[in-house]
């Protein structure tokens, strides 16, 4: 075995993000070997990767971190997205001019509720600038989709949604501009699949079926030669990429950042060595776990792997 000392490192208000990484690497201290082993699993892999995928969940587009996955979807960083039914609420009701304040987790949420207030942990959501703004939306999306045919999948619908707002923020936007496909498994879970479904309740003549994003996803998996995932979170957009990937034999590169622990047999603590057991990533592949909060960890990683 053959292994490397640790070394001190020292810093200078002059040093760069990319820099302070490479530092990370020598200084080995818990996280920050993980940020910069990261970095290099990461690299590698979206460098040799046809298949590259982006999961998150949908609190991160509550926050100014949208702009940061909206950047790595329109540089074509990544070419498939999964995420969460929350993720399109928050993308459609910040595209159309919703306010979503800094707030604070140290509240009396039954006064915030009185003041008009929603909260999703220290972000506070005006109550009109959350569902009647996603409602109109879907009711307009849904009136253009049925000009053009009655049957759509998801990721078609969303692609649509993307051609119908202006916010360069916005990872609809985004994805629709780099043709990327966006994929929600669980798209009834929110606002915008419950709209969907009042407006085939007012009589639009509209059919949303999923098989058809099933469709589009075995092709994308099954003719893959290498992929690589950068899983931001846990829940269904984690399994589903997990889910998938099985049928190609596994992922070659995943990059976890969690918060969540696998005490409990959780699939949001589920570490790569787990999906290894179910033949989701391969027994040759290269994985990283990141501790921590998105937030913080993936605007360091990102800026150094995205091309200005």
């Amino acid at each position: 075995m053959s292994l490397e000392p640790v070394t001190d490192i020292r810093v200078s208000r002059s040093l760069t993000v990319c820099s302070l990484v490479e530092l990370y690497g020598l200084m080995h201290g818990f996280t920050s070997s993980s940020i910069y082993e990261a970095f290099r699993v990461l690299s590698e892999g979206l460098e040799s990767s046809d298949l590259r995928i982006i999961s998150f969940t949908g609190n991160l587009i509550a926050t100014g971190l949208r702009g940061v996955i909206s950047q790595l979807i329109s540089s074509k960083l990544f070419n498939v997205v999964f995420t969460t039914t929350g993720a399109i609420d928050h993308d459609i009701a910040r595209s159309l001019g919703g306010l979503y304040l800094k707030g604070y987790f140290e509240v009396d949420d039954s006064k915030l509720r009185d003041l008009g207030f929603q909260r999703l942990g220290n972000v506070f959501i005006p109550v009109d600038s959350y569902g009647l703004i996603i409602e109109n939306f879907t009711r307009r999306l849904v009136e253009e989709a049925i000009r053009i045919k009655r049957e759509w999948g998801i990721y078609e619908i969303l692609r649509l949604a993307g051609d119908m707002i202006k916010d360069e923020n916005s990872i609809l936007r985004s994805a629709s501009k780099a043709k990327v496909d966006i994929f929600v498994p669980g798209w009834p879970d929110g606002a915008f699949g419950t709209s969907l479904f009042m407006e085939k309740q007012r009589g639009q003549d509209i059919i949303v079926d999923y098989f058809i994003d099933m469709k589009r996803l075995s092709d994308i998996f099954f003719t893959a030669k290498k992929a690589t995932a950068l899983i931001i979170g846990g829940g269904i957009s984690k399994h589903h990429v997990l889910w998938w990937s099985q049928f190609r034999e596994g992922l070659d590169y995943a990059i976890y950042i969690t918060t969540a622990q696998e005490y409990d047999g959780s699939l949001s603590g589920a570490k790569p060595r787990e999906a290894i057991s179910w033949g989701k990533i391969r027994q040759s592949a290269k994985t990283v776990v990141i501790y921590g909060d998105a937030t913080l960890i993936l605007p360091i990683i990102t800026s150094c792997i995205v091309k200005d």
